[in-house]
């Protein structure tokens, strides 16, 4: 009797090692590999569509809507601008893996209107604080809404048109 019970145990523990990426790997998860990020044309002015981070914030934010592209592992890929208030613009090719909170900067925009890749770029836990705040608003307002993953590209435009994603938003809120 007492192993049926061990057993009983034991089961639910290993099919959660296996479901939130522990077992095998040493606590790795294993994921298909991501595809080699094609980096998009320079974002042009009529493209951006603009979205709130912080009424404190000093940049004004941006998404270029040419550059949104959903691919596997529900990695959603964007050019964000963020543009002080005397006109400077940082200029980034990004990616947020919503299903594991993480981010990754392919590419940074130079001021001849070029990228240049970052090397060794890596996924990175998405943490609020001030240097993502951008992010973070991108994550949970518009690209990984919490009832799923982003459909498509339209819906990504639509929901930074409309000032959010309506699945992001608990009803009665």
């Amino acid at each position: 009797m007492r192993a049926w019970l061990a057993l009983l145990l034991i089961f639910p523990l290993a099919a959660g090692a296996q479901i939130f990426g522990f077992g095998e790997n040493g606590g790795k998860r294993d994921r298909a590999a991501e595809s080699k990020a094609l980096l998009p044309e320079f974002p042009k002015p009529e493209n951006y569509l603009p979205f709130e981070v912080s009424a404190t914030t000093p940049f004004s934010f941006f998404v270029d809507e040419k550059s949104i592209s959903i691919v596997a592992d529900n990695v959603v890929r964007y050019s964000l601008i963020a543009k002080s208030a005397d006109g400077a613009l940082n200029v980034s090719y990004e990616g947020l893996r919503c299903g594991e909170h993480e981010f990754r900067i392919y590419a940074v925009g130079q001021s001849d209107k070029t990228w240049t890749e970052v090397q060794n770029s890596n996924w990175k836990p998405l943490r609020l604080d001030p240097r993502n705040a951008q992010r973070v608003v991108l994550y949970s307002d518009f690209f990984c809404p919490l009832t799923g993953f982003i459909a498509d590209n339209d819906e990504a435009v639509r929901s930074l048109r409309n000032g959010g994603n309506p699945r992001s938003f608990t009803p009665g809120y």
